[in-house]
């Protein structure tokens, strides 16, 4: 018997349709931004999110990340710092394939996404800003504030950012904070023993270790100052730094020069530069400004002491004596200073790597940092 629908019904209920989420992101490198991109990217819940990555200029090893979680990956292939080939592509593209939500990461992204979205209103825009960027040039802030007026919604990843820009003269009404997502580093399969031996050093070796991009912010150099004190106070102590960037034979000359190099081991880029913060009995970070570091909450996730940089957005991570040690900037003596002292008081390094931990676990998960998201997505 046929069913007989009667003229003007409606089911009870109706399906949803997926919310489409783009990413548009410079890069797929290994880097703080661009994980945050794949947790966030490849975490929502896929029965209520559509969600892609349209990358700028160039893919990285994260694209396999995404790939392997569904994610499409388009990559524009930018060849300038101003590309109008590049533009004209986005722009034909969010016209043609239109999402609910244009997300973009940091400065290019944030300004090719936007003015790609000029005279649209078929979709909001968000734009994530992920560091106090004070590198910024004149001409740079001036387009941001011109492209406010195309912005729904400014994300920062920590109160200091959104201090930032609302200084800038984003309305504090567009800016919403959400903190980075931490996923504590998995544990090396080769002992500390072995990891010492492979970088021929004996098992007594302290490890003092520096993460993250060789740029001139991270003030590398005032942190081979403080290993050049460490050692006078401790001459088992060696440092690692892993990493590369613009600055690092600038920084192994330096090494050098403060008669420290000998001390000092330049690891460059590792994919396990996270997982490497097991074998570190302290982890420093020296940097002028930041967002929210990613290796900062990798290392304190772990359970790798921390000293770092007394700036507002590691205030935020880390209470002076709970959770770390903080330092002023520039202050290379404090950070070996604190470092001898938990060396020497194992029950304080114990207290504070459990306060650490724990608060990492509790604040900072990657299902808080995507129910966040999905929060601000909703109300758009």
């Amino acid at each position: 018997m046929p069913l007989i629908v009667p003229v003007g019904w409606r089911p009870p209920y109706r399906c949803s349709p997926l919310t489409r989420v783009t990413y548009l992101i410079p890069t797929l490198d290994r880097s703080g931004a661009e994980k945050q991109l794949v947790l966030l990217a490849t975490g929502l819940p896929r029965d209520r999110f559509k969600p892609e990555v349209i990358v700028l200029t160039r893919t990285g090893p994260l694209e396999e990340d995404l790939r392997r979680a569904d994610v499409p990956v388009t990559v524009l292939g930018k060849r300038s710092k101003f590309d109008l080939r590049t533009l004209g592509a986005l722009k034909r593209r969010l016209a043609e394939n239109p999402p609910d939500i244009l997300h973009t990461w940091l400065f290019a992204a944030n300004a090719y996404g936007r003015l790609a979205a000029r005279k649209t209103q078929s979709f909001k825009t968000v734009v994530s800003e992920r560091c106090v960027d004070s590198w910024k040039s004149g001409w740079q802030l001036w387009l941001d504030r011109r492209l406010i007026r195309g912005t729904n919604a400014l994300l920062a990843n920590s109160q200091s950012v959104a201090d930032f820009y609302s200084g800038q003269g984003v309305p504090k009404s567009l800016i919403t904070v959400i903190p980075n997502a931490v996923v504590p580093p998995v544990r090396p399969a080769m002992t500390r023993e072995q990891f010492l031996a492979n970088l021929k050093l004996p098992p007594e070796t302290k490890l003092v270790g520096v993460v993250g991009r060789l740029a001139k912010q991270k003030r590398v150099d005032d942190l081979l100052w403080g290993m050049q004190v460490l050692r006078q106070a401790d001459p088992t102590c060696r440092m690692l730094v892993i990493g590369d960037g613009p600055e690092r034979s600038a920084l192994q000359q330096h090494a050098r020069d403060v008669e420290v190099s000998e001390f000092v081991t330049f690891l460059g880029h590792r994919d396990d530069a996270a997982s490497l913060v097991h074998y570190l009995d302290v982890f420093w970070l020296g940097s002028s400004f930041e967002g929210m570091s990613n290796s900062l909450m990798e290392a304190m996730a772990a359970g790798t002491p921390v000293i770092a940089t007394d700036i507002p957005p590691n205030r935020e991570l880390i209470t002076h004596g709970e959770q770390g040690f903080l330092a002023n900037i520039g202050d290379g003596v404090a950070f070996a200073q604190y470092s001898v002292k938990l060396f020497k008081e194992p029950e304080l390094r114990d207290r504070i790597v459990t306060a650490a931990r724990n608060r990492m676990l509790a604040e900072f998960s990657v299902q808080r940092m995507i129910e966040r998201h999905i929060a601000l997505y909703d109300s758009l």
